[in-house]
């Protein structure tokens, strides 16, 4: 039986920002006057956006929020990994499916677990950078920020030398960077965009929201989603609640409406 989209409840439509006191940006005023204000926002509500608004992309062109496309693909990705139990669970779920997917990993997490970066990446997945210690670039200074970049880039490149001296492939190529929790400075992506690919998403179900009950986080997915979306989700302990009633259920909605899933290629 497809799975059908639900409606989500009343009480979860939250209040409009300018009911909050928060400042509203207006057409026409200088960009850095949106961009304070988009980060505002985002502090004083203290929430997260289900979808991202349309007005960040504009704000951060340099950023790639989506992959619009005529193919009826959509992007999983993960963050925050690897995790020794749950990131093979999350392999063994997509295969099942033979969908591919993106895994933003910590540097300090690739340290500790390198034979699950050798699963994800024998498996036909991709592999991005997450920064080494999970750092909020909106508190981090520009150098601290790329030192730490850089740093897991280069766990990352020996990780992948490995894996290419094990089998017979060459390895993805592409350098992906996502900033924790998508908070980067312009200063930072200025530094940043020449050697990395900086991906944010457009669909974030919240899995990682204990607030919100497990149903709750699958029908914010199956309600909202649109081809070219990249779609947030983690392999942490924090997200693993939600994940497991989640994922499986998402990955047969998505099977069964002809969603393909693919790994971020650049």
């Amino acid at each position: 039986m497809p799975i059908k989209k639900a409606a989500a409840p009343a009480s979860y439509i939250r209040e409009p920002v300018k009911k909050r006191g928060v400042p509203h940006y207006q057409p026409g005023a200088p960009l850095n006057q949106a961009k304070k204000l988009l980060c505002l926002q985002t502090e004083l509500i203290a929430v997260y956006f289900n979808r991202t608004p349309n007005i960040a992309k504009k704000l951060f062109p340099s950023i790639i929020w989506n992959f619009p496309n005529d193919e009826h693909k959509v992007y999983l990705t993960f963050d925050d990994g690897p995790h020794p139990e749950i990131t093979p669970w999350i392999l063994a779920q997509l295969k099942q499916y033979d969908a591919k997917a993106t895994f933003f990993c910590l540097g300090k997490n690739m340290e500790q677990s390198p034979e699950i970066i050798l699963q994800i990446l024998n498996a036909g997945h991709v592999v991005g950078n997450h920064g080494y210690a999970h750092l909020n670039g909106w508190e981090t200074s520009v150098d601290a920020y790329v030192e730490d970049v850089v740093k897991t880039d280069a766990i990352l490149k020996q990780v992948q030398d490995d894996a290419k001296q094990s089998r017979n492939t060459s390895g993805q190529d592409g350098r992906l960077f996502r900033p924790a929790y998508g908070r980067i400075k312009t200063s930072q992506i200025s530094n940043l965009k020449s050697q990395f690919s900086i991906i944010n998403w457009t669909l974030m179900p919240g899995d990682f929201d204990q607030s919100i009950a497990s149903e709750k986080c699958f029908t914010n997915l199956i309600n909202d989603v649109k081809v070219g979306d990249i779609i947030v989700l983690h392999d942490n302990e924090k997200s693993w609640k939600h994940l497991e009633y989640c994922l499986p259920r998402w990955l047969e909605f998505l099977s069964e409406n002809n969603y393909k899933l693919e790994a971020i290629s650049l």
